[in-house]
């Protein structure tokens, strides 16, 4: 388990980390979603032990990361633009990790390499910034440890690569145990992977919550009344975030679990009704739209 306690960082003048408080558990699949300039990337490197935290904590396993050898040992760390040696080929990098981390799968890397098309003999410099993201994952999966850090780890891959990855992740974690944390600006890149997810603002966490519990208390129900009176009448018995109308239908997304939506409208006189699936992005628009925050502004620009 991560715990983050009271994290904060500055540079200069400039607050990019304030109180943040976050538990990560093992096993799933965390997002940490922000627009650049959040405090994504100082977030991960604190969680990393790269970066000292001014005021606060960042345990691994009840293990503080920072100056401390065991707890980063549970660690890969993938920057959003991975370092690699100058002039190195990935069978170079591959004798460093194995020297780094002593769970390295060698003979894993190599088939990992070929599975992705990337020679492991050629400069990494003439990599693209989609293969140089490619070689980075390929060497976090197969370091062995626990935790793997991915710092807008999708940025870059082409749309088929981006799920070959996420099915590699879902791989890892049926077969061992194993943990990703992925950091991203994107809602719609972290959709069909995340578990739990944490939204980071101005260098605070403004909301984090288990993506299966924020869908079974959020609906999205399309319908038609039969009257403007029967209409006023159920609408004022439920909990709505938000209501959109197009002429006769309305868009209505509430609060409540999907059965009692089911039932309430089910004792309605509606000439039409259908209960719709909410996406992450939706999700997080009606959760921050309470908070006073507009997620769409934050999120997706």
């Amino acid at each position: 388990m991560i715990e983050l306690k009271g994290l904060s960082k500055s540079f200069g003048q400039i607050e990019a980390v304030k109180d943040v408080d976050v538990t990560i558990r093992e096993n799933g699949v965390f997002g940490l979603i922000g627009t650049n300039g959040a405090g994504k990337s100082t977030v991960l490197r604190l969680m990393a032990g790269v970066l000292k935290p001014d005021a606060g904590l960042a345990l691994v396993d009840n293990m503080p990361v920072y100056d401390n050898v065991d707890a980063k040992g549970k660690i890969f760390f993938i920057a959003d633009e991975p370092y690699f040696f100058p002039n190195a080929a990935p069978r170079d990098m591959e004798r460093y990790y194995s020297s780094v981390y002593r769970g390295f799968d060698r003979e894993r890397f190599y088939l990992y390499l070929v599975k992705f098309g990337l020679d492991g003999r050629r400069r990494i410099r003439t990599f693209s910034k989609g293969m140089k993201k490619q070689l980075a994952i390929i060497a976090g999966l197969c370091a062995g440890t626990k935790y793997l850090y991915c710092d807008e780890t999708f940025d870059g891959l082409d749309p088929v690569m981006r799920q070959a990855v996420k099915g590699v992740f879902a791989k890892e974690m049926q077969e061992r145990d194993f943990t990703p944390i992925i950091a991203s600006h994107n809602l719609r890149e972290l959709e069909d992977i995340c578990d739990h997810v944490g939204l980071l603002h101005q260098g605070g966490v403004l909301l984090s919550k288990d993506l299966e519990e924020m869908k079974c208390n959020i609906q999205k129900v399309q319908c038609v009344f039969s009257s403007k009176e029967e209409e006023k009448r159920l609408l004022s018995s439920l909990v709505i975030v938000r209501c959109d109308r197009r002429g006769s239908l309305l868009t209505l997304t509430l609060r409540g679990t999907r059965e009692e939506t089911i039932a309430a409208f089910a004792a309605a006189d509606c000439l039409f009704c259908e209960v719709l699936p909410l996406s992450l992005e939706e999700i997080f628009i009606s959760e921050t739209e309470v908070k006073g925050y507009d997620v769409k502004k934050l999120i997706l620009g």
